[in-house]
């Protein structure tokens, strides 16, 4: 079945706006969706896949290479036809083998043709595409060393079964997971560009609306489908006009000493929150088509690209955005 449009998920702005910064500039680094169990968090990120313009890659290449230079020799791409194909949208599962996530030795061609070829994992298949894990604080800590070490240098290298393997691996991470079953590794955490918070609709008319909709998909799917189409390729549309419009968005000194500021004033570690905080409003104005960051969207950017790179305090009850919230008000009144 088609995936639920991405225009028709009822709520949740803080999560879908997110989700559309990361496809407007990937280098923002990717969004962690942490909330309730049923609160669309699956269905977002499958109704982004669907959304999202499609790519150019070469015809027959498992990395998803735009040019047939960059086709990794393993590959044996004989092809130098450019094809455009969906966006990929490739889900790590809990349990996932090592092996299947890097890739490995070809064990049918090997027994078959007595040839060492090497098999691309889920790492090759992301590549130019969106990476997503379901319970991402579940995940064991060996592919999560794994996934660190990719995520650093947007390479996947192979040093198995004497095989010598490289590939480019460079993705947009997405992880959702319910709190309750357990924290994330900070390591891990610090990687996600982004990090939202959902929540079950509290009021009568937001849930109602929810089955409604749902239950139109499922029912009288095709009909659905089409009524939600135009939204979905007016948003389609204005990510590509964002997309374009990004490098022409001017950076003041006080947009960067806005950014310095806040970040100063939360204590949080190290320089990626400044850059992610950047990149953020920075996608966030050519998303809204403004020609320069404001102080509006360094506000609006800032619970996202911040509230999980927080330093606990044992004296501070507040949840993280709460904080980020109290210290916006004070550094950019």
């Amino acid at each position: 079945m088609t995936p639920f449009p991405f225009a028709a998920i009822v709520g949740q702005d803080e999560m879908k706006t997110a989700m559309v910064l990361t496809a407007i500039d990937p280098k923002i680094g990717g969004v962690l969706v942490f909330g309730d169990r049923g609160t669309g968090k699956s269905t977002a990120v499958r109704a982004l896949a669907a959304l999202l313009p499609p790519i150019e890659a070469v015809k027959g290449c498992p990395c998803n290479s735009a040019h047939v230079d960059d086709c990794p020799e393993w590959a044996d791409v004989s092809e130098t036809e450019i094809v455009s194909r969906p966006t990929p949208v490739v889900d790590l599962p809990l349990g996932v083998t090592e092996d299947r996530v890097t890739g490995a030795l070809d064990i049918e061609r090997a027994l078959t043709r007595g040839e060492k070829a090497f098999e691309a994992g889920l790492l090759a298949r992301a590549n130019r595409g969106y990476l997503y894990i379901d319970e991402v604080n579940l995940l064991e800590d060996h592919i999560v060393d794994l996934l660190l070490d990719v995520a650093q240098t947007g390479e996947n290298v192979v040093e198995r079964e004497g095989m010598s393997i490289r590939h480019k691996a460079r993705f947009v991470l997405v992880g959702s997971g319910n709190p309750e079953e357990g924290e994330l590794r900070p390591q891990l955490l610090d990687r996600f560009g982004l990090s939202v918070e959902v929540k079950s609709p509290s009021d009568i008319d937001t849930r109602v609306e929810v089955i409604r909709r749902r239950d139109a998909y499922e029912t009288d799917h095709d009909a659905f489908m089409a009524e939600w189409e135009p939204e979905d390729a007016a948003l389609r549309d204005r990510i590509l006009t964002a997309r374009k419009a990004l490098g022409d968005v001017r950076t003041s000194n006080i947009a960067l000493h806005d950014c310095a500021s806040v970040c100063l004033a939360l204590g949080s570690d190290g320089l990626r929150g400044e850059l992610t905080l950047l990149r953020t409003a920075r996608a966030l104005a050519a998303y809204e088509g403004a020609g320069e960051i404001t102080r509006d969207h360094i506000r609006a950017a800032a619970p996202m690209a911040l509230r999980h790179r927080l330093r606990r305090d044992p004296l501070d009850e507040a949840g993280s955005s709460a904080r980020v919230a109290r210290q916006l008000a004070e550094v950019l009144p």
